[in-house]
């Protein structure tokens, strides 16, 4: 049972039972998430913007998938609000529902040459959705894996609802890669519809996994001791502002090279190198699969050596690995490409997302800290995930060779190496 100061009980507390919990309801939710982004690259240029040419319809497409991190912040700050307010359970419920219910849609919106300008703009509300719920997501399952946690041990934990993340691009790229060997004609039809449809029956196994958790055991603190925050935002913005900076520059080195291999090269790769669509994929399917094992693996180094420094190292490492990706990208050489998504997927981001929940979890106190993390993260993909897949098509576009985007690669995880070494803020946890 876990005691809090007054003496009273919340229940029996098993960390491993809501780290499970976090991991299988984030990997829903990222499955809903990333099916868009590949949906994008691969189909939605065709199906939603026919009249332009096929550049800028494959800009207009990545603009669709961008405009979901508009709308994460403002996620983060509702469910941050009702989840240091009200408890971390019940938003991580309703936001696995708000997602379920957005993916359905997308796939039962009607194409362009159906219904016309109507279509995109349908296309951009559901995404706009999908954002919201995906801005309360995070911070809640982090939150319950790592307030669950032996204080020694929360970047382990924090890694399950992280390793969700690789997971879910796991589930939609095995979506995709089956849809994908239907004819043409009839992917273009139906067939892309068919794994935004099947989020529906996923839908139900979250719910029933995130019911059967209880409360944060701080929140419970908190609330006890009558030390809710009437406006948790406020607060934060306020009082936890340079907290709030450093954590969003944290996201840098791990958000920018995982959406640029994620959904940028899923376009790059055909177009300009001439790989097969499900060489990119399949080889990209088991650098994820990989990642899942190699994230909480690597959180166990976090705990030791703790959370900054493992970030520190991450980042270094992804500044310097941009140029040999792309090398071995343009090789065209299979297991080059494997090679290639091992060293970014399943190297590069466990080494550093594996540390992000415990650290970015500890830069804020337990009163706000839903807000915090959670604003702190979404306001990171704003930042560097949403423009990555676009200033990448525009580099590639418009500067011979690969050095361009491998240049952008290594000044984002720069970023991050300089503020978690020069902040003093960096340095303080809670």
């Amino acid at each position: 049972m876990t005691v809090i100061d007054d003496g009273s009980k919340v229940g029996t507390v098993r960390p491993a039972k809501v780290a499970f919990a976090s991991f299988v309801g984030t990997a829903i939710e990222w499955y809903d998430f990333f099916i868009f982004g590949t949906a994008a690259a691969l189909v939605f240029g065709v199906a939603f913007f026919p009249t332009l040419s096929p550049l800028s319809g494959t800009l207009a497409a990545f603009a669709t998938f961008g405009v979901a991190f508009v709308s994460r912040p403002a996620g983060a700050i509702v469910f941050g609000h009702f989840g240091d307010r009200i408890g971390r359970k019940k938003m991580l419920v309703f936001s696995l529902v708000l997602m379920g219910s957005a993916t359905v849609m997308i796939g039962l919106i009607p194409t362009y040459d159906q219904i016309g300008l109507a279509a995109p703009i349908l296309l951009v509300i559901a995404r706009l959705l999908q954002g919201f719920a995906v801005g309360g997501e995070w911070g809640g399952a982090v939150l319950m894996a790592v307030e669950h946690a032996p204080a020694r041990r929360r970047a382990f934990y924090g890694s399950f609802p992280q390793a969700g993340v690789p997971a879910g691009l796991v589930l939609a790229t095995l979506a995709f890669l089956i849809v994908e060997r239907l004819p043409d004609e009839d992917l273009m039809a139906w067939g892309w519809r068919v794994p935004f449809l099947a989020s529906s029956a996923l839908l139900l196994v979250g719910m029933y996994v995130r019911l059967k958790v209880t409360e944060s055991p701080e929140f419970e603190r908190v609330r006890r001791s009558e030390k809710i925050v009437q406006r948790p935002i406020v607060s934060v913005l306020r009082f936890q502002w340079r907290p709030l900076a450093v954590g969003v520059f944290t996201q840098a080195a791990s958000l920018v090279p995982f959406y640029l291999v994620t959904v940028f090269v899923l376009s790059y790769g055909p177009k300009e190198l001439g790989l097969s669509r499900e060489k990119i994929l399949l080889s990209l399917l088991a650098a994820c699969v990989l990642d899942i094992v190699t994230v909480p693996y690597a959180s166990i180094v976090a705990d030791r050596v703790g959370p900054r420094k493992m970030l520190i190292y991450g980042s270094v490492y992804m500044s310097a690995i941009g140029y040999p990706f792309f090398w071995l990208l343009q090789t065209g050489n299979g297991w080059a490409v494997l090679l290639a998504m091992i060293l970014i997927v399943t190297i590069g981001h466990a080494v550093t997302y594996s540390a992000v929940a415990a650290y970015v979890a500890g830069l804020f106190p337990a009163d706000v800290r839903y807000t915090g993390a959670s604003v702190a993260y979404q306001m990171g993909g704003v930042v560097f995930s949403a423009p990555a897949p676009f200033i990448a098509v525009t580099l590639a576009s418009s500067i011979p060779g690969y050095w361009a985007l491998a240049a952008y690669l290594a000044t984002a995880c720069a970023a991050t190496v300089l503020v978690l070494t020069f902040s003093k803020t960096a340095k303080v946890s809670h």
